[in-house]
């Protein structure tokens, strides 16, 4: 009985030991200033054109992102595959035409139409209904005297209030949308809104932006932003009186007879875009997941020479993805590798609004509920030159900490303690924060499910968004400390014994 005892003393002895967690210092120091300058001279350089999603850049981004992550023996990440892509959708005008009374006009001066917004269409109608300013409020409703039910609508918007004069204080009197939302409610077929300084200089708007959302449940009825010459057409001896009226606050809504041709035609163009992801397996808790992430999209560039290089905004976020990588992949070669999985994910659409985050929150490879962090870097090149407490040499701004888990701080605070003893300034937690900075990059499609995360951030500066955001601004020694921190505590939240708690509900 002695001799069994012992055994099994000796077999907990090892397993206690097993699940010791080695010292990681020796891989965090592998994530070095000259390696993140090498990467960062790649991606935030001048062949990668600025990394604007669903361009020859980003996809040069990515591709190198997947070579980096192939040679340090990553798994892809999405069933096979390094990249995962989504969709992305962007309108081409073919054709817009106003006529009246068999008059065209320019569509180059004289009419506007807001790709995004309005659907291929061809109206013909022998009669326009005036409704005055397009106003149904608490003070007035221009829609009640005149059935407008599968009319042509026109709209002369104003700031004029029920009694005469102007004010500015009613934002639905300024506001196209919500004037073409009352027209929609009233059953009008189209909407023409007359609209000052509608001349537009160059080329007519043949593409609209980029967008994520091509089935919509509501369908918008056409709009059209027209000129004061299109009015006069369809009113004809009554637009000086009209206008006056409009002065005056007395609009009267009235149907005028014209042959009018709205004819507008666009094609729907599907792109695409990618997400890259590595993935390492852990050991015990392989089906558990760490995930470490940042956004490689940027703004572009305009015309041949005008390249928005991105360095700080993200390339130093995706290249420190690239050196934590490394690290963990030489731990795990000398035997020393994480229990659970890390992810290593760097997505585009981030400068579009967090559409690659979004989307993999959406369609996750990986359970949501098995993903015990999201540890999101964005921005750790710089300094904030609004920051005027502390060392600005060494500090990071670590937002998010205090949310969705009480685990996350007091993980964060040991292991820079501990390993980086950088400055740790949470100025970006405040709930009063007037730049919403929590809310505005990619931990927060994780955060919206629930997951927990930390945000890591060295602030704006002067080159944000600006094409002098480049290599050679970049404080490699600090962004380094910065990395590190993140090693470290990406290497406690995958070896520890529990997932992190998730006990704070989400702000």
């Amino acid at each position: 009985m002695r001799r069994m005892l012992l055994v099994m003393a000796m077999a907990a002895s090892t397993a206690a030991s097993a699940q010791k967690i080695a010292d990681p210092r020796p891989f965090a120091t592998t994530i070095t200033p000259d390696d993140l300058k090498k990467h960062l001279y790649i991606v935030a350089g001048k062949e990668m054109q600025g990394r604007e999603t669903t361009t020859e850049g980003q996809r040069k981004a990515a591709a190198y992102i997947e070579d980096q992550f192939k040679a340090l023996g990553l798994t892809p990440g999405n069933n096979g595959n390094f990249q995962l892509g989504f969709p992305v959708y962007q309108d081409s005008l073919v054709e817009a035409t106003i006529e009246v009374n068999g008059k065209r006009f320019d569509g180059s001066k004289d009419f506007f139409v807001n790709l995004s917004a309005a659907s291929s269409s061809t109206l013909l109608s022998s009669e326009v209904v005036y409704v005055g300013y397009g106003i149904n409020d608490s003070t007035r409703n221009d829609f009640k005297p005149i059935n407008v039910q599968g009319k042509i609508v026109l709209v002369m918007p104003t700031q004029a209030t029920s009694t005469g004069g102007t004010s500015s204080g009613s934002h639905f009197r300024t506001s196209p949308f919500l004037i073409v939302r009352e027209a929609q409610k009233n059953g009008a077929a189209a909407v023409l809104l007359v609209q000052n300084n509608i001349i537009r200089r160059g080329a007519p708007y043949v593409k609209g932006p980029l967008y994520t959302e091509a089935y919509k449940p509501n369908i918008n009825l056409n709009s059209y932003s027209i000129s004061e010459d299109i009015a006069k057409a369809i009113i004809g001896a009554d637009f000086d009186a009209v206008k006056e009226a409009l002065k005056n606050g007395n609009p009267t809504p009235k149907t005028y007879t014209a042959n009018v041709k709205l004819d507008f035609k666009k094609s729907v163009n599907e792109l695409s875009s990618t997400n890259v992801i590595g993935f390492l397996e852990g050991s015990d808790k392989k089906d558990e997941f760490v995930f470490i992430t940042a956004h490689y999209d940027h703004l572009g560039k305009r015309g041949d020479s005008v390249i928005y290089y991105g360095a700080d905004d993200d390339g130093s976020g995706t290249v420190s993805v690239i050196e934590l990588a490394e690290a963990f992949t030489k731990a795990k070669a000398a035997g020393k590798g994480p229990r659970r999985s890390i992810v290593f994910m760097t997505v585009s659409g981030e400068e579009k609004g967090l559409w690659g985050s979004e989307y993999y929150s959406d369609h996750p490879v990986y359970p949501l509920e098995k993903t015990t962090v999201d540890l999101n870097i964005d921005m750790i090149g710089r300094t904030d030159p609004k920051r005027t407490t502390g060392d600005s040499t060494n500090y990071v701004y670590v937002v998010g900490d205090d949310k969705l888990s009480s685990d996350l701080r007091p993980i964060s605070e040991a292991m820079n303690k501990k390993y980086t003893k950088l400055e740790l300034d949470y100025k970006y937690n405040s709930p009063k924060d007037p730049e919403r900075i929590y809310y505005r990059s990619d931990h927060y499609n994780f955060a919206r499910k629930g997951v927990p995360i930390i945000f890591y951030f060295n602030g704006t500066h002067k080159d944000y968004h600006q094409p002098s955001d480049t290599p050679d601004k970049i404080d490699y020694k600090q962004m380094a400390k910065r990395a590190q921190l993140v090693f470290y505590t990406a290497w406690e939240m995958a070896n520890r014994n529990e997932m992190l708690k998730r006990d704070i509900p989400l702000q």
